[in-house]
């Protein structure tokens, strides 16, 4: 299964291991710096999955996701949440917002792949 992956990450170092691991899965990575240069980055894609971090400047993994989700074309994209945080707060406003799972950071590049084909089905 190969799919077409949007990372939206202000780290380039998390950006670069999530390159690393979808390209090593056979997915095509597609990079962002923050919320807004995501949403430009979509604009011209139509992604299998989108993973977002929640701490970003400019615009958060929580803008994001509104963002994402109030675009009937992009309704229906899963979007995992990729972060350091782990509380039950921030998982619940994430999935009101619209995300469909949580990655907690560092993350294993099998697991990540295994969970972006669950979502992706």
């Amino acid at each position: 299964m190969s799919l077409e992956v949007l990372a939206v990450d202000d780290s380039r170092t998390m950006r670069d291991m999530l390159n690393l691991a979808l390209s090593s899965a056979g997915f095509t990575a597609h990079l962002a710096e923050d919320g807004i240069h995501g949403l430009e980055v979509l604009k011209d894609l139509n992604p299998d999955v989108i993973i977002t971090d929640i701490n970003m400047p400019r615009m958060d993994g929580f803008g994001f996701i509104n963002a994402v989700r109030a675009e009937p074309k992009w309704s229906r994209i899963p979007i995992l949440v990729l972060t350091t945080e782990s509380a039950a707060e921030l998982k619940a406003k994430a999935r009101s917002a619209g995300a469909t799972g949580w990655i907690v950071k560092p993350f294993d590049p099998a697991k990540l792949v295994k969970a972006l084909q669950m979502v992706a089905g």
